[in-house]
Protein backbone atom coordinates (compact mmCIF):
# COMPACT_ATOMS: atom_id res chain seq x y z
CA UNK A 1 0.00 0.00 0.00
CA UNK A 2 1.45 3.37 -0.95
CA UNK A 3 0.63 6.61 0.77
CA UNK A 4 1.98 10.07 1.11
CA UNK A 5 0.69 12.42 3.77
CA UNK A 6 1.52 14.96 6.44
CA UNK A 7 1.05 13.79 10.01
CA UNK A 8 -2.08 15.49 11.34
CA UNK A 9 -2.55 16.89 14.80
CA UNK A 10 -4.86 14.89 17.06
CA UNK A 11 -8.24 16.66 17.12
CA UNK A 12 -10.63 16.27 20.04
CA UNK A 13 -13.56 15.26 17.80
CA UNK A 14 -14.11 13.40 14.57
CA UNK A 15 -13.49 15.40 11.42
CA UNK A 16 -15.05 15.40 7.97
CA UNK A 17 -13.33 15.09 4.64
CA UNK A 18 -14.13 15.01 0.97
CA UNK A 19 -12.22 12.27 -0.81
CA UNK A 20 -11.39 13.05 -4.41
CA UNK A 21 -10.26 10.80 -7.22
CA UNK A 22 -7.22 12.14 -9.09
CA UNK A 23 -7.11 11.33 -12.81
CA UNK A 24 -10.30 12.40 -14.55
CA UNK A 25 -11.65 14.24 -11.50
CA UNK A 26 -8.95 16.65 -10.27
CA UNK A 27 -6.86 16.61 -13.42
CA UNK A 28 -7.27 15.62 -17.04
CA UNK A 29 -6.93 11.85 -17.48
CA UNK A 30 -4.13 11.21 -19.98
CA UNK A 31 -4.39 7.41 -19.53
CA UNK A 32 -1.33 6.85 -17.33
CA UNK A 33 -0.08 10.27 -16.27
CA UNK A 34 3.68 9.76 -16.23
CA UNK A 35 5.13 13.09 -15.14
CA UNK A 36 4.37 16.45 -13.53
CA UNK A 37 4.81 18.38 -16.77
CA UNK A 38 1.58 16.80 -18.06
CA UNK A 39 -0.63 17.83 -15.13
CA UNK A 40 -3.62 19.93 -16.14
CA UNK A 41 -6.26 20.65 -13.52
CA UNK A 42 -9.87 20.61 -14.63
CA UNK A 43 -11.70 23.91 -14.72
CA UNK A 44 -13.21 24.80 -11.34
CA UNK A 45 -10.95 22.49 -9.31
CA UNK A 46 -9.01 25.32 -7.68
CA UNK A 47 -12.21 27.11 -6.67
CA UNK A 48 -13.77 23.88 -5.46
CA UNK A 49 -10.84 22.96 -3.23
CA UNK A 50 -10.81 26.48 -1.77
CA UNK A 51 -14.52 26.20 -0.96
CA UNK A 52 -14.24 22.79 0.67
CA UNK A 53 -11.35 23.75 2.89
CA UNK A 54 -12.94 27.10 3.81
CA UNK A 55 -15.98 25.13 5.05
CA UNK A 56 -13.81 22.97 7.28
CA UNK A 57 -13.48 19.85 5.11
CA UNK A 58 -10.19 18.08 4.61
CA UNK A 59 -9.51 17.34 0.95
CA UNK A 60 -7.93 13.91 0.52
CA UNK A 61 -6.97 12.34 -2.80
CA UNK A 62 -7.25 8.57 -3.19
CA UNK A 63 -6.01 7.24 -6.51
CA UNK A 64 -5.27 3.92 -8.20
CA UNK A 65 -1.82 4.05 -9.79
CA UNK A 66 -1.30 0.63 -11.33
CA UNK A 67 1.24 2.15 -13.71
CA UNK A 68 3.78 1.68 -10.92
CA UNK A 69 3.26 -2.08 -10.87
CA UNK A 70 3.15 -2.16 -14.66
CA UNK A 71 6.55 -0.41 -14.84
CA UNK A 72 5.19 2.64 -16.66
CA UNK A 73 6.36 5.12 -14.01
CA UNK A 74 7.82 5.17 -10.51
CA UNK A 75 6.62 6.13 -7.06
CA UNK A 76 8.90 9.16 -7.37
CA UNK A 77 7.03 10.22 -10.52
CA UNK A 78 3.69 9.91 -8.68
CA UNK A 79 5.02 12.04 -5.84
CA UNK A 80 6.32 14.63 -8.32
CA UNK A 81 2.85 14.76 -9.91
CA UNK A 82 1.32 15.33 -6.48
CA UNK A 83 3.83 18.08 -5.78
CA UNK A 84 2.83 19.73 -9.07
CA UNK A 85 -0.86 19.55 -8.13
CA UNK A 86 0.00 21.22 -4.82
CA UNK A 87 1.93 23.90 -6.68
CA UNK A 88 -1.02 24.64 -8.98
CA UNK A 89 -3.43 24.80 -6.04
CA UNK A 90 -0.97 26.86 -4.03
CA UNK A 91 -1.25 29.59 -6.65
CA UNK A 92 -4.72 30.31 -5.23
CA UNK A 93 -3.74 29.73 -1.61
CA UNK A 94 -5.06 26.21 -1.12
CA UNK A 95 -3.86 22.61 -1.15
CA UNK A 96 -4.81 18.95 -0.90
CA UNK A 97 -4.45 17.80 2.70
CA UNK A 98 -3.08 14.37 1.77
CA UNK A 99 -2.57 11.99 -1.14
CA UNK A 100 -3.01 8.23 -0.92
CA UNK A 101 -2.28 5.89 -3.80
CA UNK A 102 -2.44 2.21 -4.62
CA UNK A 103 0.53 1.05 -6.75
CA UNK A 104 -0.91 -2.39 -7.57
CA UNK A 105 -2.33 -3.85 -10.76
CA UNK A 106 -5.91 -5.19 -10.68
CA UNK A 107 -4.61 -8.76 -10.90
CA UNK A 108 -2.77 -8.39 -7.57
CA UNK A 109 -6.04 -8.38 -5.63
CA UNK A 110 -4.94 -5.88 -3.00
CA UNK A 111 -7.29 -4.24 -0.51
CA UNK A 112 -6.04 -0.72 -1.25
CA UNK A 113 -7.08 -0.57 -4.91
CA UNK A 114 -10.48 1.09 -5.32
CA UNK A 115 -13.18 -0.07 -4.96
CA UNK A 116 -11.28 -1.58 -2.03
CA UNK A 117 -11.43 0.55 1.08
CA UNK A 118 -8.04 0.13 2.78
CA UNK A 119 -6.71 3.57 1.81
CA UNK A 120 -9.87 5.28 3.04
CA UNK A 121 -9.62 3.40 6.32
CA UNK A 122 -5.96 4.44 6.62
CA UNK A 123 -6.95 8.06 6.01
CA UNK A 124 -9.64 7.77 8.68
CA UNK A 125 -7.01 6.64 11.19
CA UNK A 126 -4.51 9.28 10.10
CA UNK A 127 -6.97 12.18 10.24
CA UNK A 128 -9.47 11.02 12.89
CA UNK A 129 -12.36 10.94 10.42
CA UNK A 130 -15.98 10.01 10.71
CA UNK A 131 -16.27 8.23 7.35
CA UNK A 132 -20.06 8.31 7.56
CA UNK A 133 -19.83 12.12 7.52
CA UNK A 134 -17.46 12.16 4.56
CA UNK A 135 -18.04 12.24 0.81
CA UNK A 136 -16.26 11.13 -2.33
CA UNK A 137 -16.17 12.82 -5.73
CA UNK A 138 -15.09 10.65 -8.65
CA UNK A 139 -15.45 9.93 -12.35
CA UNK A 140 -15.57 6.12 -12.19
CA UNK A 141 -17.98 3.56 -10.82
CA UNK A 142 -15.20 2.22 -8.58
CA UNK A 143 -15.10 5.59 -6.77
CA UNK A 144 -18.84 5.40 -6.15
CA UNK A 145 -18.61 1.78 -5.01
CA UNK A 146 -15.75 2.47 -2.59
CA UNK A 147 -17.61 5.37 -1.00
CA UNK A 148 -20.85 3.43 -0.75
CA UNK A 149 -19.12 0.56 1.07
CA UNK A 150 -18.09 3.03 3.77
CA UNK A 151 -21.39 4.87 4.04
CA UNK A 152 -20.06 8.05 2.45
CA UNK A 153 -22.04 10.43 0.26
CA UNK A 154 -21.04 9.63 -3.32
CA UNK A 155 -20.88 12.14 -6.15
CA UNK A 156 -20.38 11.00 -9.72
CA UNK A 157 -18.80 13.55 -12.05
CA UNK A 158 -18.10 12.04 -15.47
CA UNK A 159 -15.00 13.50 -17.05
CA UNK A 160 -15.64 15.20 -20.40
CA UNK A 161 -15.34 12.43 -22.97
CA UNK A 162 -16.14 9.70 -20.44
CA UNK A 163 -19.10 8.67 -22.60
CA UNK A 164 -16.63 7.17 -25.05
CA UNK A 165 -13.91 6.13 -22.55
CA UNK A 166 -16.12 4.23 -20.09
CA UNK A 167 -19.57 3.86 -21.69
CA UNK A 168 -20.36 0.72 -19.67
CA UNK A 169 -19.73 2.61 -16.42
CA UNK A 170 -21.76 5.75 -16.95
CA UNK A 171 -25.20 4.19 -16.54
CA UNK A 172 -24.11 2.13 -13.53
CA UNK A 173 -22.53 5.16 -11.85
CA UNK A 174 -25.55 7.34 -12.56
CA UNK A 175 -27.78 4.78 -10.85
CA UNK A 176 -25.47 4.04 -7.92
CA UNK A 177 -24.28 7.52 -6.90
CA UNK A 178 -26.11 9.66 -4.36
CA UNK A 179 -25.50 12.80 -6.39
CA UNK A 180 -24.67 13.59 -10.01
CA UNK A 181 -22.79 16.70 -11.11
CA UNK A 182 -21.53 17.97 -14.47
CA UNK A 183 -18.18 19.12 -13.07
CA UNK A 184 -16.08 19.29 -9.92
CA UNK A 185 -17.20 22.76 -8.79
CA UNK A 186 -20.85 21.81 -9.17
CA UNK A 187 -20.18 18.70 -7.09
CA UNK A 188 -18.72 20.85 -4.34
CA UNK A 189 -21.74 23.15 -4.35
CA UNK A 190 -24.07 20.15 -4.09
CA UNK A 191 -22.16 18.79 -1.10
CA UNK A 192 -22.07 22.14 0.67
CA UNK A 193 -25.81 22.60 0.12
CA UNK A 194 -26.39 19.31 1.96
CA UNK A 195 -24.54 20.70 4.99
Amino acid sequence: MGSEFRAPSAPSRLRRAVFVDRDGTLNVDTHYLTGPEKVELHRGVREGVVLLRSHGFLVLVVTNQSGISRGLYTREAVEAIHARIQELLGAVGTRVDAFYYCPHAPSEGCACRKPGTALFEQAARDHHLDLGGCAIIGDRILDVEAGARLGMTTVYVPEPGAESNYPQEREKANEAADLLAPNFLSAVHLLLARG
